[in-house]
């Protein structure tokens, strides 16, 4: 593959074209209901479980996906093979050649093409299929005694996961929007955490690196100069954009236009993202 040089104005084009996601809530925040902000006819709902039941007169497409294979091959159709790896391997040009060829007379190629916003509704349930997947694999079994071994199962987990989200990331053109739950952790000291919901540690630790913004949909009240403050009972939702926010709740602004909590409005947030010049508040 030819190493390519990049202009500060394509670079820029770029940047403005594309953004990649995760956000995460608790169950009954409304993840799901994200997809409303988004253009319909722009946007295509990689549905992993079954959850658009909230969404019902939304009118953009969706494509359910009840198998981790069936999932890989959309990667790969959606992303291209990975010039990364052995053109045999997973996610190799002939992976790539075989789902194209596969599809070739359903116009999914075109169609996946079409779309350049990628709502994965969730995370958290890829991550259980994935892990369905990779307790069938030999890795998830010793080589000495042939009893399952954990272990190998959970590496297996977390590099699928991360290679799979690490091509859409790539993807050229597409904005890609994982969502996932949210999950309250007390310590035995009654300390309170609040983490990804997922199938092993490894997922959750990558993310962050691997996509622009991280946010956190959750609750909050209005106060009396006119802010928001944190309960998780609260009447509003907001998602929560800043590192170091005073709740510790997951999150990262990599474009450093966003305010600590903005309204759960994506379309709102690609315009501010993009917008030349944009100054977030600080406060």
């Amino acid at each position: 593959m030819a190493i390519r040089i990049i202009t500060a104005d394509e670079r820029l084009s770029a940047a403005s074209n594309k953004t990649s996601f995760a956000i995460f809530g608790v169950p009954g925040v409304g993840k799901t209901s994200l997809l409303k902000t988004l253009p319909p006819d722009r946007t295509l709902c990689l549905d992993l479980e079954a959850g658009l039941k909230s969404v019902q007169d939304w009118r953009g497409t969706s494509i359910p996906i009840r198998s981790y294979l069936d999932f890989r091959d959309l990667v790969v159709l959606i992303s291209g093979p990975d010039p990364a790896v052995h053109p045999t391997a997973t996610y190799g040009e002939a992976h790539y050649q075989h789902v194209r060829a596969s599809h070739a007379d359903s116009g999914l190629e075109a169609f996946l093409a079409s779309k350049p916003i990628l709502f994965v509704d969730s995370i958290t349930d890829l991550s259980r299929q994935v892990m369905t997947f990779a307790r069938q694999q030999p890795e998830a079994f010793s080589e000495r005694t042939g009893k399952p071994d954990v272990r190998g199962a959970y590496g297996l987990l977390g590099r699928e996961v991360i290679h799979a989200l690490k091509l859409l990331q790539h993807a050229p053109g597409k904005t890609v929007i994982f969502v996932g739950v949210l999950e309250k952790v007390t310590d035995e000291f009654n300390a309170v955490t609040w983490q990804p919901q997922m199938e092993g540690a490894k997922i959750g630790r990558e993310l962050p690196g691997i996509v622009d913004q991280v946010m956190t949909m959750h609750f909050f009240d209005s106060t009396s100069d006119g802010g928001f403050a944190f309960n998780e009972k609260g009447e509003h939702r907001r998602l929560v954009c800043r590192a170091g926010n005073p709740w510790g709740l997951p999150a990262k602004d990599r474009s450093g236009r966003l305010d600590p909590t903005e309204p759960p409005d994506l379309t709102a947030l690609f315009t501010k993202i993009n917008a030349p010049g944009t100054a977030a508040a600080t406060a």
